[in-house]
């Protein structure tokens, strides 16, 4: 193992996402940030995202066909199979393009990168955005063969040199599957600032969708029941909130049909809009029509990326006051934070935000600052990738700054 002498480095970059979703905009949106910085990397995974055409929301259909149609245990037998197949393209780019470091999206029972580590030697940095066995059995129907998949997700966990879990929560998880705290190195999601600087003004922005005088609620992404807009539609309707009150809700998801059904139950079909699945490059003209941005619910451990989107225009967000939202968003200063657990905390902090104009106005200066101050770019975000990469390549401790125990402060895990 050599230390490239240019200071560029060769990645090798290894995924198994074929959607066209959040996944696929951090996959795309981290590449182009490391080539940016004037690194080579090389792709391995099912197809490279198409950051023009990539659509909000969207899902690959012959992956939710083979999950529906075969027998869950074949399913993830053909997912652990697909290992040996990753590892064959894999040990060829290595050969062909001789890479320093390899950089994978942790995906279940897929054994690849670490396999390329055991055989070759190369440092590994290993991504991990989700608890996939954990988040498999709770939300995703459930797993088969579930010894085998904790068994391999812990051997992947512990094999590479450097976990990037989002979220010092997901940290915690995976120090207890026996990650040393020095290997583990927080980094969250992040936004591409150009995408972003071309939005236009909220006036315009509401124009552009026929509301110009409406006071409006959005939320981007791909939606489900779990997130709790029904919440947001009942308050919708109720005399809390004002009558110019729109709900724009950017993206599609499997609790599309139950809302609209609801929407349409309460009266409420000309005051809410759907936009279905959109190109990305459409979604920051959307987001800067919002009043408040939405973050109704959300996993314990993730990173989501709709909020950095919300940062990145200076959006009023409210949100649940959870460990791993309050990683980024300070309640009162950056956003208004709810108790998830009581009930009506969600509606009642609608109605304050729409009652209260300086709230608003300070929440939204402290929102368009966070991005600045804490580094959520995913350029900065490749550049604690290539220093831990460089620290890993020159047999160093990684850097303080980057190299964290779980729980440690918010901004001293993100500094670069």
């Amino acid at each position: 193992m050599t230390v490239p002498l240019s200071g560029a480095m060769r990645i090798l970059y290894h995924h198994r996402t074929a959607s066209k979703d959040g996944q696929a905009v951090h996959i795309e949106e981290m590449i182009q940030a490391l080539r940016s910085l004037g690194h080579d990397v090389h792709i391995v995974g099912p197809a490279a995202p198409d950051p023009g055409g990539q659509a909000m929301g969207d899902e690959v259909g012959w992956v939710s066909r083979l999950r529906s149609t075969l027998p869950r245990a074949l399913y993830e037998l053909l997912e652990l199979g697909y290992s040996l197949l990753a590892y064959t393209r894999l040990a060829r780019a290595v050969r062909d393009f001789k890479p320093d470091i390899v950089y994978e999206r942790y995906n279940l029972f897929l054994l690849s990168g670490w396999l390329v580590k055991k055989r070759h030697g190369l440092p590994l940095l290993l991504e991990v955005n989700a608890p996939l066995a954990d988040e498999r059995e709770q939300f995703s129907g459930g797993l088969s063969l579930r010894r085998l998949a904790h068994w391999t997700e812990g051997l992947v966990w512990r094999g590479a040199d450097v976990v990037l879990p989002v979220t010092r929560v997901l940290a915690a998880d995976i120090a207890r599957k026996g990650v040393p705290p020095e290997r583990l190195a927080v980094i969250a999601n992040g936004i591409n600032e150009e995408h972003f600087q071309a939005a236009p003004a909220p006036a315009a922005a509401k124009a552009a969708l026929g509301w110009p005088d409406a006071f409006v609620l959005g939320f981007t992404g791909f939606v489900r029941d779990w997130h709790g807009v029904d919440r947001v539609l009942h308050w919708l309707a109720s005399a809390d909130a004002p009558p110019q009150a729109r709900l724009l809700m950017v993206g599609d998801g499997p609790a599309r049909p139950a809302l609209e059904a609801l929407a349409l139950q309460l009266g409420l079909t000309e005051r809410v809009r759907f936009t279905g699945v959109i190109p990305r490059a459409q979604v920051p003209a959307h987001v800067a029509a919002f009043d408040i941005a939405l973050q109704p619910a959300v996993v314990a451990y993730a990173s989501p990326l709709k909020l950095f989107e919300y940062l990145a225009l200076g959006k009023v967000i409210v949100a649940p006051r959870l460990p791993n939202i309050e990683e980024v968003l300070v309640d009162g200063d950056n956003a208004l934070l709810f108790d998830a657990q009581a009930p009506q905390a969600l509606e009642q902090a609608l109605t304050r935000l729409c009652r209260d104009t300086a709230l608003r106005q300070r929440l939204a200066a402290g929102s368009g600052a966070t991005i600045d101050r804490l580094g959520l770019t995913w350029r900065a975000n490749a550049q604690r990738v290539v220093a831990l990469g460089g620290a890993l390549l020159k047999r160093e401790p990684l850097p303080a700054t980057l190299a964290a125990r779980p729980g440690a402060a918010a901004d001293q895990v993100r500094q670069p």
